[in-house]
């Protein structure tokens, strides 16, 4: 079973990708609201792959991902953006974040998004 950790501010969005990933087989072994979160609990859950939100309060999601990237440089993490978010999306790509996908997503880009990276 693949086990995903999900990153946004918002409890619907988090809700939203869990159901999404649920019946795809997906294992949700933790949920975080901001980056400060989202570092802590990769270091205790060590998920196979993470969803990130970028704007969150307490912590970015880019300052997530150097934190997370630091700790564990074969970390797989998505990043989740709005649109016009691009200049972030880039930097994050070039700090390590595996891809990106932009809201509004559909369910099939971001299955076949982590399946692919999951290699299954």
């Amino acid at each position: 079973m693949k086990n995903v950790m999900i990153v946004d501010d918002t409890m619907f969005m988090r809700l939203s990708i869990r159901k999404m990933l649920e019946k795809y087989d997906f294992n949700i072994v933790g949920e975080a609201k901001n980056g400060l979160e989202a570092v802590e609990l990769y270091k205790k859950l060590k998920p196979d792959i993470v969803t990130m939100d970028i704007t969150m309060p307490e912590m970015s999601g880019i300052d997530a991902l150097k934190n997370i990237i630091s700790f564990d440089p074969k970390a797989k993490v998505v990043m989740i953006s709005a649109l016009g978010q691009e200049t972030m999306v880039k930097e994050a790509i070039i700090l390590g974040a595996k891809t990106f996908i932009v809201k509004p997503f559909q369910e099939e880009r971001i299955i076949q998004t982590l399946n692919k990276l999951l290699g299954s």
